[in-house]
């Protein structure tokens, strides 16, 4: 069985992080970090994950990420397999992405674990 790493993190804060697969969320979807309420708060709170999740072309993104991972644990080599998604900040965007795909690929009868490279750093106001 392939195990899936699944890391968040903003490339503000530095390099991405090396993996099979990277998500750059930066260019074709809004910032929460735009809307003055949601600034401060991170994809912990249900507020962020909600504005993400909701954004056009989110969905359809997680689903197809979903479809990739799967396809690299079903490739003839073992091993990980490490996906990095990344944003500005790493706060909102990054890891409320990386968060949804551990369920989706639950789904796929598949355990990832997540976490956050840069969740809990400061906010970088641009």
């Amino acid at each position: 069985m392939h195990t899936v790493d699944i890391v968040s993190f903003g490339y503000l804060h530095g390099e991405p992080p090396a993996a099979h697969l990277t998500l750059d969320l930066r260019h074709h979807f809004r910032d929460p970090h735009v809307s003055p309420e949601l600034r401060y708060m991170t994809a912990d709170d249900p507020e962020v994950r909600q504005a993400v999740l909701n954004t056009p072309g989110i969905p359809a993104l997680i689903e197809a990420t979903a479809d990739a991972i799967v396809a690299f644990t079903h490739g003839p080599s073992a091993g990980p397999v490490r996906v990095a998604v990344g944003c500005a900040g790493g706060r909102h965007r990054a890891a409320a992405v990386a968060m949804a795909l551990k369920p989706a690929l639950a789904d796929e009868g598949i355990t990832a674990t997540v976490t956050h490279r840069d969740l809990d750093k400061p906010v970088v106001n641009r």
